[in-house]
């Protein structure tokens, strides 16, 4: 199985950005563990600041991969595009977000991604994208 982990705007940032809400460990250390931890399965870690390129990368995933564990980040919040992406592709999709958004600003509360993914994991910290991991692996 084939995996794509994907992480959109300033999530390259984690480890040093707000550690009180995100953790001070890197994506790039989590994502060794990750690797480590499900051995058998292929994944593949892709982040972007700009919204084009995580278009065309969910895009690219319908023939690649098996499911995408996703972290829009803010664009959860503001993008109908990436929301249209995700319904067009047959790849299953999970949204997974670091912190409790419910617990954050009323704009956190609402994402346009939610409606047409398989499922939402939120608040668990880094842990969020293992147990997205698994919620695909079935």
């Amino acid at each position: 199985m084939k995996i794509l982990i994907m992480n959109g705007p300033n999530l390259n940032l984690l480890g040093t950005r707000e550690p009180g809400v995100y953790g001070s460990e890197s994506m790039e250390d989590y994502f060794e563990k990750l690797e480590e931890k499900f051995r058998g399965v292929d994944l593949v870690y892709f982040q972007s600041n700009h919204e084009g390129e995580l278009i065309d990368k969910l895009q690219s995933a319908k023939l690649a991969y098996d499911g995408v564990v996703l972290n829009a980040g803010a664009y959860s919040h503001t993008s109908l595009a990436l929301a249209d992406t995700v319904s067009a592709i047959q790849t299953p999709v999970v949204e997974v977000h670091i912190s409790n958004t419910f617990a954050r600003e009323s704009f956190r509360h609402h994402s346009y991604l939610s409606p047409v993914v398989k499922g939402v994991i939120v608040g668990f910290g880094l842990d969020s994208y293992r147990l997205g991991v698994l919620s695909l692996l079935g």
